[in-house]
């Protein structure tokens, strides 16, 4: 069987035969347009992607129990959701003063920064320095030697040379198992990193060792981080209010300021009269939520086909159902389903199977498109569609297409908005803001509003919250951190006089 469609853009014939949509045609005749049949049957394959207000609220209650289970001395070993303490105490005050360095490590290129803050305002300078080839796969002292080398040239530039015991932030961002506040072991490199002497060695005492060996740099390393607890510190410094910090980018994770009375497995490492607020910054590392079956009556076939072909199967399937490094390909996977059964693009998969061939940003073009093309010409659509080399494009191509991503993207803001939700819940605090940063709530143009108006729908009616966006959350929020620790410690010292 063989039906043209004709538009203004090009004329399509839809080869459906041996497919369910010409078994339903055949079925009921001609009573109905083939163009309803079509968006029936895509309506059928995509209605798993649509998840209700009932269904994320299940997925909460999961989400609080595995909250607890990470917490909890007896199951934190096995839990999924694994509640890491970052040791940070406090979110700055207002009062914090003077001059802090920060150094963001996280790729091959990294920086050193220079924060001074002066009333409340924050001045902010900083250098990109690279991290070459052989030296990120060289050895561990090599590295080291290279950035408190960067470090040392970025301090003779802002004349801090001869500075004593500058506090600075360190944000490191592989693989750790935090210890205190200034002390963490690498688990493992990522990121094309592979120094040799790094792996279970606590990185602040590397980087105070190479600083040392070089003689003409006095730093203080008072803080190592995340960019999550990052994001949080970074915003609290604008809104005193900032208890939760969330990040929506290539991954996802959360953290929030929880209750040391709740964090059963840090009894025996906390002094309850060290005189320091009672709470601490946990880091969720909520992407991993599912990966003991949590996330099943939520993952549809589309997500199984992603996951399976990632490469960690198994693995950090809440973050693959959110983050940027994964909506764009299961937007295709999905494309490709609604080609093979003539649905799309005259039946042709050929140009929508490769893996990875429809990156996350098509997703926020199209959606952006969706929005402003108030025509619907599509022709940003319809360009995207014929690089990815999908001939013949039509319009109704266009509109399920975009169609697709919206189903694809909504989901994931409501997925993560069900996430802040079980916090905010779980805090019960009267008003919170929570900092956001990453790539997808960015740059995604309806993300950050559907995540708003979903957790308004979740939370508790008594809680009120506001969303911000996180400025720079790795560099400004690491000295940050080094400010508030500075600032405790010099509290603490003066009550003990």
């Amino acid at each position: 069987m063989e039906i043209i469609i004709e538009n203004n853009h090009s004329e399509r014939r839809l080869r459906l035969d041996n497919t369910p949509l010409n078994c339903a045609i055949e079925k009921h005749g001609r009573k109905r347009s083939v163009h309803q049949m079509i968006r029936d049957r895509i309506d059928e394959i995509t209605r798993s992607l649509v998840v209700c207000d009932e269904t994320l609220r299940r997925m909460m209650a999961s989400l609080e129990a595995a909250f607890n289970k990470g917490l909890a001395t007896e199951t934190a070993s096995s839990a999924s959701v694994r509640m890491l303490p970052s040791y940070v105490r406090s979110v700055p005050n207002g009062t914090e003063e003077g001059d802090f360095l920060a150094l963001d490590l996280g790729g091959t290129n990294f920086r050193v920064l220079l924060i001074q803050i002066h009333n409340r305002e924050a001045k902010m300078t900083s250098k990109i320095f690279r991290v070459p080839d052989h030296v990120m796969k060289g050895s561990g002292e090599a590295l080291f030697d290279h950035i408190a080398s960067c470090m040392a040239q970025f301090m003779e530039e802002h004349g801090l040379k001869n500075t004593k015991c500058l506090p600075l932030g360190f944000t490191f961002s592989f693989p750790c198992k935090q210890e205190g506040l200034t002390k963490a072991r690498l688990i493992n490199w990522t990121k094309g990193f592979n120094a040799s002497g790094v792996e279970n060695e606590d990185v602040v005492d590397l980087l105070r060792r190479a600083c040392h060996r070089r003689g003409d740099i006095d730093i203080d390393v008072v803080a190592v981080l995340n960019d999550t607890t990052g994001t949080l510190m970074a915003c609290a410094f604008k809104e005193n209010s900032c208890q939760v910090g969330v990040i929506v980018g290539t991954g996802t994770n959360a953290c929030y300021m929880e209750k040391l009375t709740r964090c059963g497995k840090l009894e025996t490492e906390l002094d309850p009269t060290d005189g320091l607020p009672d709470e601490m910054c946990i880091n969720t590392e909520w992407g991993a939520f599912g990966d003991h079956g949590e996330m099943e009556s939520l993952r549809t076939e589309f997500d199984v086909e992603v996951d399976q072909a990632s490469i960690n199967p198994g693995r950090q399937l809440f973050e693959k159902m959110i983050s940027g490094m994964y909506l764009g390909e299961i937007v295709r996977v999905v494309l490709a389903r609604l080609a093979r059964e003539g649905l799309l693009f005259g039946g042709d998969t050929d140009a929508i199977s490769k893996k990875g061939g429809f990156p996350t940003k098509y997703v926020s073009e199209i959606e952006s498109e969706l929005l402003e093309d108030e025509e619907r010409t599509f022709s940003k659509t319809f360009q995207i569609l014929e690089d990815l080399g999908i001939e013949g494009v039509s319009q109704l191509d266009c509109i399920h297409v975009a169609t697709v991503c919206t189903l694809v993207s909504t989901r994931a803001a409501h997925l993560t908005a069900a996430g802040i939700a079980a916090i905010l819940n779980r805090m019960q605090k009267p008003y919170v803001t929570v900092g956001v940063d990453g790539s997808v709530y960015r740059f995604h143009p309806t993300f950050p509003r559907l995540l708003d108006e979903k957790i308004d729908q979740l939370i508790d009616g008594n809680l009120e919250y506001q969303l911000m966006l996180s400025e720079d959350g790795s560099g400004r929020g690491a000295a940050l951190v080094a400010a508030v620790a500075t600032r405790m410690k010099n509290e603490r010292s003066q009550l003990a006089k």
